[in-house]
């Protein structure tokens, strides 16, 4: 039932694209395409990938590098989820041959996370497609800097084929990494939980700032059309799940905005129903009255709207839960982060639960809500009973200080 779920999810996701629309931007695969593939002429290529790794005419990057002229697709390496996305999140993966292609699949998500020596043998360039989320606890973009650092260690060329950051590149939200403790594969740079960067971007930056032993040869291909203020819809291109949870081209919005109350639990973002990361939900929660409240707060760009469901499986699985189903009236104004600490207070206006005391209570371990956060300042500000509007407030001189720091980095 639950592949059937996610399956039809997958399909619908793309309808509205399929139809025949134009696509306003060029990805960096299909700018390499009309390059007629000059960056990798006569190159032995491995390819990290998995379904988002599509054009705007849905054709799979492994099926377009398999076919074009000169270019010798020798190997795939997959990330969290695998090339195919059949992996549910944070299940390892072993590294495996494509019975599709009968190419040599690498897992970066298994035994180890950065490519071997071994894995790289043979290659002379090492090619990225894959579409995140613009989030930094999204996993794609950890692994994308620790193969630059590989590649940088066995002398092979990496080349980014740049895609948009769907929920924009002017947004910029939450906090820094605090401490080296709190680095982890979902907090891997040293920039906010929102970062306002293309792929592309984000290599540059890596590869310049030091953030790897030692710099790579960087190749980014870059877009074609795309401007900082889009998010996905403006583009015009389809949308395929960069992960089972992340279904439609606004998910990467609703994961920002739901995945650190998560973290904490007590909570039903909408994942195990037909609305993953979308909604704040719980037994017992008078649905009418969150909504009015998260919408007294008055946030640009968003209205919470009454809901009630059943999830099918995960947190109250088969329970009916009440709660508040969220909506963009402009994505491009909504503050997402800081719905999740609104989300919390609300909740405890509401329906008297101070979801992060519970979970305190119930000994529950905060080491990847610190980790998503990158900081343990976070959960102090929780513990502190400080506000909503404080704990946002506090993330203003970092994403500031940041703003400042990328703007070398820009391509757009």
């Amino acid at each position: 039932m639950k592949q059937f779920v996610l399956g039809l999810m997958v399909v619908l996701s793309s309808v509205w694209v399929a139809a025949g629309q134009t696509a306003r931007v060029k990805l960096g695969s299909e700018v390499l395409a009309q390059h007629k593939f000059k960056e990798l002429a006569g190159k032995r290529v491995g390819l990290i990938t998995n379904p988002s790794g599509i054009n705007s005419r849905l054709e799979s990057t492994i099926d377009v590098l398999r076919a074009a002229p000169g270019v010798k697709l020798v190997a795939l390496y997959g990330p969290e989820h695998g090339v195919y996305g059949d992996v549910w999140a944070g299940d390892k993966i072993a590294s495996s041959t494509d019975p599709r292609t009968g190419l040599p699949v690498h897992s970066l998500y298994g035994k180890t996370r950065k490519p071997t020596a071994e894995m790289l043998k043979g290659l002379d360039a090492l090619v990225y497609d894959l579409q995140d989320t613009g989030c930094r606890s999204y996993t794609f973009v950890a692994t994308m800097g620790v193969a630059m650092e590989a590649c940088a260690e066995n002398g092979v060329e990496f080349i980014v084929l740049d895609r948009p950051n769907p929920v924009g590149g002017e947004r910029i939200e939450g906090p820094m990494i605090g401490a080296e403790k709190y680095r982890s594969f979902v907090s891997k740079w040293d920039v906010p939980y929102v970062y306002g960067l293309t792929c592309g971007e984000l290599a540059r930056m890596i590869n310049a700032e030091g953030w790897i032993k030692n710099p790579c040869q960087l190749t980014v291909v870059p877009l074609k059309g795309w401007k900082r203020s889009m998010v996905w819809r403006d583009t015009g291109l389809p949308w395929t799940p960069s992960s089972p949870h992340v279904p439609h081209d606004e998910s990467p919005l609703f994961y920002v905005a739901t995945g650190v109350l998560g973290e904490i639990g007590g909570v039903n973002t909408g994942i195990g129903y037909t609305l993953p990361f979308q909604c704040v939900a719980a037994p017992d929660v008078d649905k009418h009255k969150l909504a009015e409240t998260l919408n007294a707060y008055q946030l640009p760009g968003v209205k919470f709207v009454p809901v009630s469901y059943k999830p099918y499986y995960f947190s109250f699985s088969n329970q009916p839960i009440a709660g508040v189903q969220i909506y963009f009236t402009d994505a491009r104004k909504v503050p997402l982060t800081a719905i999740n600490f609104y989300a919390m207070e609300a909740l405890k206006k509401v329906a008297g639960r101070d979801l992060f005391d519970e979970a305190v209570k119930a000994n529950k371990k905060f080491d990847m809500f610190d980790k998503v956060n990158g900081t343990d300042a976070t959960r102090l500000a929780l513990q502190s009973g400080k506000s909503a509007a404080e704990i946002v407030a506090s993330w203003r001189a970092g994403e500031e200080k940041f703003r400042e720091r990328r703007r070398k980095y820009l391509l757009y």
